[in-house]
């Protein structure tokens, strides 16, 4: 990012905009079943709200050009407006339960608090909307942004999907069924409205604080979690400016490699699931050769995410990376979802494309900021390596490793268990 922002050094989730979230994931299943027009009327609102909102918006920009610090009354209508939007995504999402007012007042399950008005830079001010960009496109990916293309028919609106929106669609399914939000899903959704508060804020010059997606900080404390196939990046941030630079074509013998490791994996997947089907249980020998290209799928990928520094090896070894796939060994599975895991990893699968987007839109923009600074972002490690995490179980799931069902929320890793992990839906 072109000013990477130093990162933030309060604890996390305590920055000047900060997702404050009580919901309890209890949802009513007929309020979920016509959230879609129960919530017109908010979005009516918003939309006059926002007409307000754009012209205090470029009078609070002029005003702290001048001044180097919002106005208060300024501040006051725009922070309000940000905490609206934020608790009517919050509700339309599913990251909440209970019907929102009209004013924006605290306490709602989705909400936020943003610092009172302090100084900020006018340079960072006057060049407010080009700096924003890079958040932009971190936007698109987490939480979803509109869009036009040009067809035969002229200009066509559209909206890109981002994992909040995924999230919550699958969640609408859990909801009806339980009539409960899974922990997961609700969390990527308040991980996408968090991220978009922060974004709004800068944008609306209510905070200097640059946009943070690092899952940490825009939730807080994350569940510490031991599921069957985790994934656990370094922490060395240094990058060498050089291999930075030419990180794809190094990659290359990698994804040759791994292509034609790809082959051979398809007909040991096959394998291991006839043999898993019929004694409940990955054979050993299969299990030990998948897992180890799960790790070298897992090493690959972080190097091209620019999450890992070193080049990789080619054998898939446990610990050889700085970015490592932990997976555990064969445990008892249930035979129904070994029998059906093609049909059950459709939702993860469709959750996943979504995440390999921000894992991209992530290592983009990391290539610009470690080029300069021969440093990883800490904000975008964090934020990509949890995507990775997600694909990786997706695709341990599908290998039959393991009948834990991907986890879809952030998390912190702690060792693997031979065990799965307790499963809160069908979708994570």
């Amino acid at each position: 990012m072109a000013a990477d922002i130093p990162v933030n050094t309060q604890l996390p989730g305590r920055g000047p905009v900060r997702l404050v979230l009580s919901d309890d994931l209890e949802r009513k299943r007929l309020t979920v079943g016509f959230r879609w027009l129960l919530v017109i009327p908010h979005f009516f609102w918003l939309g006059i709200w926002g007409i307000g909102a754009f012209v205090a918006a470029l009078a609070n920009w002029l005003a702290t050009l001048v001044t180097g610090r919002p106005p208060v009354a300024l501040h006051r209508f725009l922070a309000l407006y940000v905490k609206y939007a934020t608790q009517v995504y919050g509700y339309f999402l599913l990251g909440a339960g209970p019907y929102p007012p009209f004013d924006g007042r605290p306490g709602y399950p989705v909400d936020v608090e943003i610092d009172a008005p302090a100084v900020q830079s006018r340079l960072t001010v006057a060049f407010r909307i080009v700096l924003v960009l890079p958040a932009l496109l971190l936007a698109g990916a987490l939480f979803g942004l509109p869009s036009t293309n040009s067809g035969s028919s002229g200009q066509l609106f559209s909206f890109s999907l981002g994992v909040a929106h995924v999230a919550a669609f699958l969640g609408w399914f859990v909801c009806v069924v339980r009539a409960r939000m899974s922990r997961g899903l609700r969390d990527c959704v308040v991980w996408g409205v968090g991220f978009g508060a922060q974004l709004w804020a800068y944008l609306l010059v209510l905070t200097s604080a640059y946009p943070d997606p690092d899952p940490a900080v825009v939730l807080g404390e994350l569940p510490r979690r031991s599921d069957p196939v985790g994934f656990e990046a370094g922490e060395n941030l240094r990058r060498a400016r050089l291999t930075v630079l030419f990180r794809l074509p190094l990659a290359v013998p990698h994804l040759v490699w791994l292509a034609l490791w790809s082959v051979v994996a398809l007909f040991a997947a096959v394998a291991n699931w006839v043999a898993t089907l019929a004694q409940g249980r990955s054979p050993a020998p299969l299990h030990r050769f998948l897992s180890a290209y799960l790790r070298y799928q897992a090493h690959v990928y972080a190097f091209l995410l620019l999450i890992g520094n070193r080049f990789p090896g080619f054998a898939g070894g446990a610990g050889s990376y700085d970015a490592e796939a932990s997976i555990a060994p064969p445990h008892t599975q249930n035979r129904w979802s070994v029998a059906f895991r093609l049909l059950l990893v459709l939702p993860a699968w469709f959750l996943a494309s979504t995440f390999g987007s921000l894992a991209w839109m992530c290592a983009f923009l990391a290539w610009f900021a470690a080029l300069v600074t021969g440093r990883m972002p800490r904000r975008l490690l964090n934020a990509s390596a949890q995507a990775l995490r997600y694909t990786l179980q997706v695709s341990g799931y599908v290998l039959v490793l393991s009948d834990a069902y991907p986890y879809s929320g952030p998390s912190r890793q702690a060792a693997a268990t031979s065990a799965p992990a307790a499963a809160e839906s069908a979708f994570g």
